[in-house]
């Protein structure tokens, strides 16, 4: 990681609209605090394609022991 380019975060308040942009172009953004990296600028990813109630049908199993309570050590867990 310490090839890429990075630019401090006094220089990325300037200049974030160019630093989003890069990034949505597919551009690596690293920000750092004096040497240390500390953030990975990426865009937000999109979902492809419309969700398709079903698809899963036949290919997962839930077993009756699912229903059953929980037993009382791991409750605890829980709380």
């Amino acid at each position: 990681m310490a090839n890429m380019p990075t630019i401090t975060i006094q220089k990325a308040k300037k200049s974030l609209p160019r630093l989003i942009e890069q990034a949505c172009r597919g551009e690596e953004v690293i920000i750092a605090r004096g040497s240390e990296l500390v953030v990975r600028l990426v865009p937000v990813t999109r979902r492809h394609g419309k969700r398709q109630p079903g698809v899963l049908r036949g290919k997962l199993e839930i077993l009756p022991s699912f229903f059953e309570p929980l037993p009382d050590d791991e409750l605890k867990r829980w709380e």
